[in-house]
């Protein structure tokens, strides 16, 4: 998966059968679903795949146990049978996690107790596991730092895990596989109409600047939190159809957690369950639920936010974290569509909207991760009825994701790449010098880096440390201390000159001290 010859496709040919614009999870899953379909597709997206909140996610593939109880039980069994699909379906990023609800209060397990039953229940022949009642010595036996005191046992079930960033750039691939045009750092600046109906759009490459036009017969428009900006470019009048929501998360040493299993608060003081999740041998806590006026490309967590789960990780894990202890800050924003009732973020539906304008720009917002598949197949059946296009039968369903394995490795860090390992071990075998890791603290090769410009379409110092990889996240001042030496590789890679490196990591460490929790530069939003 190369840009250029991709941008030359895009530009070549006279019209598409459906534009997606979006490169995260909700576009992708569209652009695979009408690719397996057998549509000429194109998807653009003015960043890179999941720059925004496709990469910030809590790594979870889950069913929502929190959605059971607010009675949305259609949300939970559509998350559920999509959690065994995505399971099933990519291998090499995805897993089966136990997680612990501790009790201390001593009726907390026959209460989570029945409704995870029901969740089991509702998960039919993709459950993960059975859900069982833990006595205080099981439960400090899954999770040894638990705080102790008032500790009266526990409730173990069982969700899925993902590296939501390695999967959207696996979707991208999987839609190219499938004879789709996929191209990152292409912006829709504007529509084509004919007749007042959509006939495609404009577009500028942000690289080169130069803008052009792409005809389709139907767009679909799947940019999350950004949607409402689209629809008012179609028609100025468009009224609003988000609310943004924030969530932030902390990173922590494995140390704080070493066990294998996560854990699960049921309720926090803003009615969200709280997460600790070991990934990629850290320590994960998340999430908040904190309303904000509008979207923006790269959030920064609140000081009120970062003391909320601070306080949380004290209060549930024997030994307290102190601020040098959080290796990175992360911050998401949630397309939650409005409704009209509900009186704060935390209550409103995470179920996905479709709407179409009267000139036929389809546009699909709010849902979830796990849900991605579902949405891109509903997303693709309303933009056919919209162009009067052929209903196509979507394919997705059992469809291998690229990088696929029959059975997933511990092989870190090479394992996430499924698949594709052993063209990256090729590479090393041709290129010994980049048998070598880019910096002591990251378990991330020199050819990795390589693999990501030639291969992934990676394209800056960013695209590699926090989406190709996941340093940023895993430890922002190590990743700030690799980026010279990615800039070098991808220079080589790229044909860049020594004043491109030199930006590159100049606008690379500006960003990624907004993740480094300790530093005064990361307060406020951006």
């Amino acid at each position: 998966m190369q840009r250029t010859p991709m941008l030359d496709r895009l530009r070549a040919r006279d019209a598409f059968d459906i534009v997606v614009i979006g490169g995260g999870a909700t576009g992708l899953g569209a652009a695979v679903e009408a690719a397996t379909r057998g549509y000429r597709v194109a998807l653009i997206e003015r960043d890179d795949f999941a720059k925004g909140t496709s990469s910030r996610a809590t790594k979870l593939v889950h069913g929502g146990v929190r959605y059971l109880k607010q009675g949305n039980v259609s949300l939970v069994r559509d998350a559920l049978r999509e959690r065994g699909r995505l399971l099933r379906n990519a291998t090499h990023v995805t897993s089966n996690l136990t997680f612990v609800i501790p009790d201390y209060t001593g009726w907390g397990r026959a209460f989570y107790g029945i409704g995870l039953k029901l969740y089991d229940a509702m998960a039919g022949k993709l459950s993960l596991g059975p859900s069982q009642l833990l006595s205080r010595k099981e439960t400090l036996a899954l999770i040894p730092t638990v705080e102790p005191n008032g500790l009266a046992g526990g409730v173990v079930y069982h969700d899925g895990q993902f590296d939501d960033a390695r999967l959207a750039i696996n979707l991208a691939q999987t839609a190219a596989d499938h004879g789709a045009v996929v191209v990152n750092y292409c912006a829709c600046v504007g529509f084509i109409k004919e007749g007042g109906r959509i006939a495609g759009v404009r577009v500028r490459d942000a690289e080169s600047g130069d803008e052009f036009e792409v005809g389709a017969k139907v767009v679909v428009n799947a940019t999350g939190v950004f949607v409402d900006s689209l629809r008012q470019l179609d028609e100025s009048a468009s009224r609003p159809l988000v609310t943004v929501s924030q969530g932030i998360h902390l990173v922590l040493p494995k140390a704080f957690m070493p066990g294998s299993a996560a854990m699960m608060i049921p309720k926090t003081a803003d009615g969200r369950v709280l997460f600790a999740v070991p990934w990629h041998d850290r320590v994960v806590v998340g999430t908040t639920d904190t309303p904000v006026p509008g979207a923006s490309s790269e959030p920064r967590a609140l000081d009120e936010e970062r003391a909320f789960l601070m306080e949380h990780a004290r209060k549930y894990l024997v030994k307290d974290p102190t601020d040098v202890d959080v290796l990175s800050v992360f911050a998401g924003l949630r397309p939650l569509v409005k409704t009209g009732r509900a009186t704060g973020t935390a209550s409103l539906s995470r179920d996905h909207t479709i709407v179409a304008s009267a000139s036929g720009l389809v546009t699909i917002t709010g849902g979830k991760w796990t849900t991605y598949r579902k949405m891109g197949e509903d997303v693709i059946n309303h933009a056919e009825r919209v162009a009067g296009l052929a209903a196509g039968a979507s394919r997705t369903a059992n469809l291998r994701i690229h990088g696929w394995v029959e059975q997933a490795t511990n092989d870190a860090p090479l394992g996430v790449y499924g698949s594709d390992a052993s063209g990256i071990r090729k590479l090393v075998k041709s290129r010994p010098e980049l048998d070598a890791d880019i910096h002591p603290g990251l378990t991330i090769r020199r050819a990795e880096v390589v693999w990501h410009a030639r291969d992934e379409m990676a394209r800056t110092v960013e695209d590699v440390l926090a989406r190709r990889t996941r340093a940023l996240l895993l430890d922002a001042r190590a990743s700030i201390e690799a980026a010279p030496a990615v800039a070098a590789l991808l220079a080589d890679e790229l044909g860049r000159d020594e004043t491109w490196r030199r930006e590159q990591v100049a606008a690379y460490t500006a960003l990624a001290r907004g993740y480094v929790f300790t530093d005064p530069a990361s307060r406020g939003r951006g």
